[in-house]
């Protein structure tokens, strides 16, 4: 294991050099200088990459707690604070006890056994490595086969559960690492090259994600089994994306059968009054309220999802982090981190996907829009500042509706939201807090997960969707009741 591999463990490199208390020099360069710490899970084997201050905001003693939970620097961290300090004038000798990580040279919790390599968990997991060595061939060829092996499943009358699932897991991480490790190179190019260079990655997931569609089924997605294949992929942004598309093609076909099958439209429209229209009154202040009802809130009324748009928003829901940094964790509801790294490093993705890929505007937006929480100040993305430059030169305009299938009406600033964003908003906090190998906070059950986005994301201030909230809410109570079948 190589000096550069070897870590410190945060309890003996924030001992102060009395060894009496805290080292707080060494906790303001840490800050200051944005270090990372190497989170191990010791039941799991799991480790993630985090910023210091991060956990530190949330427990400003986190690495003296008991728990699963071990944290470490890298001894090239160590020793770059170490100097920083010495040069602010801490002047006295750094001693680790004898019998940590990097006094006795073995690594992670002095066992190289417990780890071969020190694969620090970029985000994007230890398979990332490989398909970014492939050729864009390769890559090419590997999701045609994954598509290949889909087709077959689907023509299959009778369908294996187990079989179904794992494809659906593993072609979504296949897709996920290979249109990331892509646009990486595609960074690199000029434009126009950059998109020439991406089209065939564009087309074969285009056709991955109708395939997937086709053969996914609600069964499916309530088998235990999805979670534990998940959990084979060890990077934290791609378990994330494979989660969410999955949640997401499972939610647009529940919401499909929803209003399609039963009589769910003219409930909303009776209840409207008494449970919603608070919420939306304060979003179309201009609009009487008499006049604020579900077609004000779903621009040509709430319907089904045509094939069309459903294929595109299914996209979107897979490609939503592939431009995301490795260092940035994933959206956390109330918990702590560092806005604008979060917001430079979001709109730094959806940036590089709309210029340097073809993929459909529809599927672009998505990743782009789906943190804007209805103008909230917690909320962020582009069309809040179009929003901004349109209404300076049109300031007598108003905007009538909050919802729209179709991108016309947003982008002429008739409608507040894209409805495949509103959706991926409430699927991507959901997941964010019960993933089950969130660092710094207890993963929440998913009736935690409900309660506290109803608190926080509507009654606080409505920055994820009420209506779409309540029936998101009904397709997870469905679903855990599956699972406990």
């Amino acid at each position: 294991m190589s000096d550069k591999k070897q870590t410190v463990l945060l309890n003996n490199a924030l001992i102060s050099p009395d060894g009496k208390g805290v080292n707080k020099l060494f906790i303001d360069i840490i800050i200051e200088e944005n270090i990372p710490v190497l989170c191990l899970n010791h039941s799991t084997r799991k480790e993630r990459l985090m910023p210091f201050k991060i956990l530190y905001d949330n427990n400003n003693a986190f690495w003296q707690q008991n728990g699963n939970w071990k944290y470490f620097f890298t001894k090239e961290d160590y020793e770059k604070v170490k100097d920083l300090a010495i040069a602010k004038g801490q002047t006295r000798e750094f001693n680790i006890p004898a019998g940590s990580p990097a006094a006795d040279n073995r690594g992670v919790a002095g066992d190289e056994e417990e780890l071969e390599e020190l694969a620090v968990d970029t985000g994007y997991g230890s398979d990332y490595k490989t398909i970014a060595k492939m050729t864009a061939d390769e890559k090419i060829e590997c999701l045609s086969k994954n598509n290949e092996r889909l087709h077959e499943l689907i023509v299959q009358k009778s369908k294996d559960v187990g079989a179904v699932t794992e494809a659906l897991v593993s072609s979504t991480k296949d897709a996920a690492l290979i249109n990331h490790a892509a646009l990486e190179e595609a960074i690199n190019l000029a434009d126009n090259e950059a998109k020439k260079f991406t089209q065939s990655f564009v087309d074969t997931t285009n056709e991955m994600v109708k395939s997937s569609a086709q053969l996914f089924s609600g069964d499916v997605f309530s088998d235990e089994m999805m979670n534990t294949l998940v959990e084979k992929s060890n990077g934290t942004i791609v378990q994330h994306m494979i989660r969410v598309y999955l949640s997401g093609i499972a939610f647009l076909s529940y919401f499909n059968n929803l209003v399609s099958t039963s009589s769910a439209i003219q409930k909303l429209r009776v209840s409207f009054a008494s449970k919603y229209r608070k919420y939306y009154q304060v979003m179309l202040p201009h609009i009487s309220p008499d006049d604020v009802n579900l077609e004000r809130v779903f621009y040509g009324g709430m319907r089904a999802v045509p094939p069309e748009l459903y294929y595109k928003w299914a996209v979107g829901f897979l490609i939503h982090d592939i431009g995301k940094a490795s260092a940035v964790e994933y959206h956390e509801g109330e918990a702590k981190y560092d806005r604008s790294i979060v917001i430079d490093h979001v709109k730094m993705g959806y940036k590089s996907i709309v210029t340097k890929t073809n993929y459909p505007m529809e599927s672009s937006l998505i990743t782009g829009y789906h943190h804007e929480y209805y103008g909230s100040s917690d909320g962020y993305g582009y069309f809040r500042a179009y929003l901004q430059q349109y209404k300076k030169l049109n300031p007598d305009a108003k905007q009538d509706y909050c919802i729209t299938y179709e991108l016309e009406p947003m982008m002429d600033y008739r409608a507040l939201a894209y409805f495949p964003a509103k959706v991926l908003e409430i699927i991507d906090v959901y997941d964010s807090v019960t993933d089950p190998h969130r660092v710094y906070r207890k993963a929440m059950s998913p009736e935690e997960a409900l309660k506290m986005m109803r608190e926080e994301f509507i009654e606080k201030h409505c920055k994820i969707d009420a209506i779409l909230f309540d029936v998101f809410a009904t397709f997870i109570r469905e679903k855990e009741k599956q699972n406990k079948r």
